[in-house]
């Protein structure tokens, strides 16, 4: 996956909560296990005029030309919630998100945003709304991911992120490569356990009797 450390980028708002993964992704768009070509069905329900047709409501903020190439949505709370749908979050990272900010998210979806590259990133209601005020306003909005923070003009807000998220955000890291960066700890621990409990460690007995 691609690092993310820091990002400086358009946002763009959608502020409605409980958004869940059946209006990220539509049951209907996910007709693949792949991780590709799910891009057009985002948001597909409110993106478009009607299901199944790929003409743009010009009423929906992603159509919106202010908002092109945003790299950051700015969302209401309980963001991702439903079913837990990987497809939403392979949507989203295609489109072009890199973080997803909003007041809180579905637990699950957001284990999903942090294994594809996704930051997902908590804040107060009132700082969301400021941020998506400036989104409006065309202003570009910064994710700085050592620092955790996230800026918008003069203001500046402090996120929550736990280290493990961070750093396979920041190293670009899914969850096998951050268990093969650990081999020598899981190493030097089977080591130690096999001292302790040396019969959970018997070879497999071979061949006939």
């Amino acid at each position: 996956m691609t690092p993310l450390v820091a990002l400086e980028a358009k946002a763009v708002p959608l502020m409605r909560d409980n958004i869940d993964t059946d209006a990220i992704i539509p049951s209907r768009e996910m007709k693949s296990v792949s991780k590709t070509g799910l891009a057009d069905g985002l948001f597909a329900g409110w993106r478009y005029v009607a299901p199944g047709s790929r003409t743009p409501d010009p009423a929906f903020v992603l159509n919106d030309a202010r908002f092109a190439d945003a790299q950051i949505l700015i969302a209401g709370a309980n963001f991702g919630c439903g079913s837990s749908r990987e497809h939403a979050v392979w949507a989203l990272a295609e489109y072009g998100f890199r973080v997803v900010i909003a007041p809180s998210f579905s637990p699950i979806f957001r284990g999903n945003c942090v294994r594809n590259g996704i930051a997902p990133i908590a804040l107060a209601q009132d700082a969301v709304t400021d941020l998506a005020a400036a989104a409006e306003r065309g202003e570009t909005i910064t994710i700085d991911l050592e620092t955790r923070t996230v800026r918008a003009g003069s203001h500046a807000f402090t996120f929550a992120m736990e280290d493990e998220a961070r750093t396979m955000l920041m190293e670009g890291l899914d969850a096998i490569e951050l268990t093969l960066k650990r081999r020598a700890e899981i190493a030097a621990f089977r080591e130690a356990d096999a001292r302790q409990r040396p019969w959970v460690y018997l070879e497999k007995v071979t061949g006939g009797a």
